[in-house]
């Protein structure tokens, strides 16, 4: 019931604001005639008080009078159709005062009742908060809260950092990792978590931070495939093309024959093992060492622009060779990074168009968009 009386109010109160205006009876609004009309009345006069005193001869006053009276019946029916559409103006006036006090009301009701919940119970952000539900925002402010409160608790941020990570805020998955890290102590997942993090961060650049995640995680596992897929990617964004090719050779040689990342470590393989990208799938060149370096000196504004800039070579690139698996995903992560996630799902599908879901790369493409949070708008099969 209270919600119906404050719909009522609103209603009348944004119904008086609109009203208002069309009751307030507007002056009407002067002619062009009027002015020239008042003049040649008191020409009229004029002409009247000098043939009294003599000024002028009777003869002369009649022909004055003449022409200007002449003059005054022009002006007078040129002025009557503007007044005649006065009454016109008030009539439309009440008609508008109608539609505002009765239609509208009325359209406002119908569309409510027929898109609207009017039976739902109203749920405070506190009830909310209580119970979520599947509501992933819902978990990630109670989650907040509770942080803003206890910014002590490791377990709370190791739970976060991942979920920050899959809603696409990866500055946030950032910190609340290297808190994580700083109540908890490192572990491999931890690390690779930061690490991971902070490429997508970057634009896909495997900077010296994360780098040095990984070597730390890897030191705790020395078997862990993720530290060691973005460690050779790592050196080969650094021309180390070698190194890197014996690192992905390691990881492959160390990896189930079903590991969903082995068929992206053959792909890697097999381009380094070329010396340049297969025909069909040129990649676009990697950043130096030196440019990684100047890259980490940047404040955050030109680092932006220069993720920007990689990002639009890389799509143009993907237009003209679309056969190039690791510049989709890597395209659709760095979206993300940017927070264009419109872009982000056209990527996702001009992707599967090239690769159909019905592979193993669009299964790979997929899967990444559902990690990211991107709906593939009915391409999965």
């Amino acid at each position: 019931m209270l919600f119906w009386i404050l719909v009522a109010i609103l209603t009348a109160a944004t119904a008086a604001v609109l009203v208002l205006p069309l009751i307030r009876a507007a002056a009407p609004l002067s002619s062009p005639h009027s002015h020239d009309i008042e003049v040649y009345r008191d020409q009229l006069e004029e002409v009247t008080r000098d043939q009294k005193s003599g000024l002028i001869s009777g003869e002369d006053a009649e022909l004055a009078r003449a022409e200007i009276a002449r003059r005054l019946l022009a002006a007078s029916a040129a002025d009557a159709p503007i007044k005649e559409s006065g009454p016109k103006s008030l009539r439309s006036n009440r008609v508008a005062q109608l539609f505002v006090l009765v239609c509208l009301p009325a359209v406002g009701l119908c569309l409510y009742l027929l898109t609207g919940s009017p039976g739902v119970p109203a749920q405070p952000l506190a009830a909310r908060l209580a119970n979520p539900g599947d509501d992933i925002n819902i978990l990630i402010a109670r989650a907040e809260n509770h942080l803003a409160a206890n910014p002590g608790d490791g377990q709370g941020w190791d739970l976060l950092a991942p979920i920050y990570m899959r809603s696409g805020r990866v500055e946030d998955a950032v910190a609340a990792y290297d808190q994580a890290i700083r109540l908890l102590g490192p572990t491999p997942a931890r690390l690779g978590g930061y690490a991971e993090a902070l490429i997508v961060q970057s634009g896909g650049l495997v900077t010296a931070d994360a780098q040095e995640a990984l070597k730390k995680s890897l030191a705790l596992d020395p078997n862990d495939p993720r530290s060691e897929f973005y460690l050779a990617l790592g050196l080969k964004q650094e021309g180390r093309q070698q190194d890197a090719l014996a690192a992905f050779r390691k990881l492959a040689g160390n990896s189930p024959v079903d590991a969903p990342w082995l068929p992206l470590v053959n792909q890697h393989i097999a381009e380094l093992s070329a010396g340049q990208a297969p025909a069909g799938n040129t990649m676009p060149a990697n950043p130096t060492s030196e440019d990684m370096a100047a890259a980490a000196q940047m404040d955050t504004g030109d680092r932006q622009a220069m993720i920007r800039g990689m990002v639009d070579s890389l799509s143009s690139k993907l237009k003209e060779n679309p056969a190039n698996f690791e510049g989709w995903m890597r395209l659709i992560r760095s979206y993300v990074v940017l927070d264009q996630r419109d872009k982000a799902r056209d990527a996702l599908q001009q992707g599967l168009k090239a690769f159909p879901a019905t592979g193993e790369q669009g299964k790979q493409l997929l899967a990444l968009g559902r990690e990211l949070g991107i709906d593939a708008d009915g391409e999965e099969e």
